[in-house]
């Protein structure tokens, strides 16, 4: 007996299944991954000086330059970073999501996330792998008009940029993404 229903789930499962080898695929090499980050922070510089001075006074800077999200249905993302500290890349990581609702396309943004603390820093390093909400919080710091933030955001001790080369996004969040040391 046929049933609707169960079928309807089957195509973007199927799809989804198709896609989760994708990352091995995509696998970008430490130069490819640096240049990226390098690029990445750049552009958060131009969107706003006040973002690179916050950059700057980071205990470590994890950037994601390219993080591809896609869905039919049910969705994922991926993304490959390096953690720079201070300013020079010491490790690499993955970040990866899931979602699920209404969703169709492909979108690509960078991802920066500051450790302002120390504390915060080592507690990131020391993680066999840290998600977003449970492991730790990221607070999103917001842009007012005049380019400043919210006080309250840039005084968190770890912060995050999500934004694409149109400027900074606002409507997206970094909970429930897992973030995974990887050997580069």
């Amino acid at each position: 007996m046929f049933n609707s229903k169960r079928a309807g789930l089957m195509g973007p499962l199927l799809g989804l299944l198709l896609l989760l080898p994708a990352p091995l695929l995509w696998a970008d090499t430490r130069a490819v991954i640096d240049a990226g980050s390098a690029e990445a922070l750049l552009k958060l510089r131009a969107h706003s000086t006040a973002a690179g001075e916050l950059v700057d006074k980071a205990s470590g800077v994890l950037v994601f330059p390219d993080v591809v999200k896609m869905g039919f249905g049910v969705g994922g993302e991926y993304g490959e970073g390096s953690l720079l500290v201070p300013g020079k890349p010491t490790s690499y990581f993955v970040t990866a999501g899931a979602s699920f609702g209404l969703q169709v396309g492909v979108q690509t943004k960078a991802e920066v996330i500051l450790f302002m603390t120390d504390e915060a820093l080592k507690k990131f390093q020391n993680s066999a792998g840290w998600k977003v909400g449970v492991d730790g919080s990221v607070a999103l710091v917001k842009l007012g008009a005049d380019g400043s933030f919210d006080s309250q955001t840039v005084g968190e001790s770890v912060v995050g940029f999500i934004f694409s080369n149109t400027g900074l996004m606002y409507n997206l969040t970094l909970e429930g993404s897992k973030i995974t040391r990887i050997a580069r």
